[in-house]
């Protein structure tokens, strides 16, 4: 079973061969981090379970100046099918993936609605910060020619933290005027 780490590493040497470090590099300027966590040792570690699965296979190493040799990578075909059915499977089927904010909501409770109506305001502020660097970083995309097929993830993001800020602030709305009811005997 590939992980979303491992595919999105396998979708790009379906780009190119390429080494972990220049893959890091590319996946932090694309803003995939977003998406994957991504941690430079997890991705050589990744790297060597894939060339364990035949998934990837080396093609060349090499060595610029006092740098550390980098071995340069290429999917197999058996990488190529294994990442295709990994994303068929995923758009096919729905997967409770236990998102985080959910359980914060249903024990938000425990904290004085003051608190609740700030850390609410935090979030709300961070959540504009990442959609508005999100758009630029789209509209860049359409600048360079990128293909929209190409950047569907950054639309579901998109899509995905304006419905989250509108559910927010719909939220803040109620506890500010008092609509929802809070227990205060904490």
């Amino acid at each position: 079973m590939l992980t979303p780490l491992a595919t999105s590493m396998l979708a790009m040497l379906c780009e190119q061969p390429m080494h972990c470090y220049e893959m890091y590099r590319l996946m932090l300027r694309r803003h995939e981090d977003r998406i994957v966590k991504i941690k430079p040792g997890s991705l050589y570690h990744t790297m060597d379970r894939l060339a364990a699965a035949g998934m990837v296979v080396a093609t060349g190493t090499d060595r610029a100046g006092a740098r550390p040799e980098r071995t340069t990578y290429a999917i197999t075909p058996a990488g190529r099918e294994a990442m295709t059915g990994w994303v068929r499977g995923v758009l096919a089927e729905p997967v409770n993936e236990y998102p985080r904010l959910p359980v914060a909501l249903g024990e938000a409770h425990n904290l004085p609605v003051d608190e609740v109506v700030g850390l609410l305001h935090e979030r709300i502020a961070r959540l504009e910060a990442l959609l508005a660097t999100d758009e630029v970083l789209v509209a860049e995309a359409y600048e360079c020619g990128v293909a929209e097929a190409h950047i569907l993830d950054a639309h579901f993001q998109i899509d995905m933290t304006r419905a989250e800020l509108g559910w927010l602030n719909r939220l803040l709305d109620r506890l500010e005027s008092k609509e929802l009811t809070w227990s205060t005997d904490r």
